[in-house]
């Protein structure tokens, strides 16, 4: 696995409409916010254009990835391991 740089946390902060510094709540927050705007089934009712709807579902469904994806990165850099 390639080392996390710092154009990476800038992305995924940017990804989630964060800036430094953050807490877990903001990070959690940011994620469920994100995971609301972004989610496929919002797009059910808003054509009647199968190709369209089509379109505009797997757009969101790649932002839920990317937005999963930016909080992993976020929480693994940020989040300190309470483990012992």
């Amino acid at each position: 696995m390639d080392p996390i740089t710092e154009q990476d946390v800038a992305h995924a902060l940017e990804i989630l409409g964060l800036t430094l510094p953050i807490t877990t709540e903001d990070l959690d927050r940011a994620k469920r916010v994100q995971l609301y705007n972004w989610t496929p089934t919002r797009y059910a009712g808003l054509t009647n254009n199968p190709k369209q709807y089509m379109q505009q579902f797997r757009k969101a469904e790649e932002m839920t990835r990317t937005i999963e994806a930016a909080y992993a990165l976020l929480s693994a850099v940020f989040v300190p391991d309470t483990e012992g």
